[in-house]
């Protein structure tokens, strides 16, 4: 993913996250977690999928494209699975 984050960062996504994913609870992504997704590149869309689906879209190593060529390469596995949806989620 792009930058870095703070803890507080963190922990006001995750709030924001929570209320838009449970039923009983209203919320939308705010200002602040925007521009924190903005600031780790990750398209607003996504990130709820991701935090919502993802057992069902990756079983196995997760990262940008490099960092799973990189993992393989270690691995000396030859193929890299889940490239596109990796791809998809994440941007170089």
């Amino acid at each position: 993913m792009g930058g870095s984050i703070y803890l507080t960062d963190y922990l006001k996504l995750v709030d924001d996250t929570g209320r838009i994913i449970r039923n009983d609870k209203r919320g939308c992504i705010s200002e602040s977690s925007a521009k924190i997704l903005n600031r780790l590149n990750i398209p607003h869309d996504n990130w709820l999928k991701l935090t919502t689906e993802f057992g069902k879209l990756f079983h196995g190593p997760v990262g940008t494209l490099q960092e799973l060529t990189d993992y393989c390469e270690h691995l000396e596995k030859r193929r890299r699975h889940f490239v596109a949806s990796c791809q998809h989620f994440y941007s170089n």
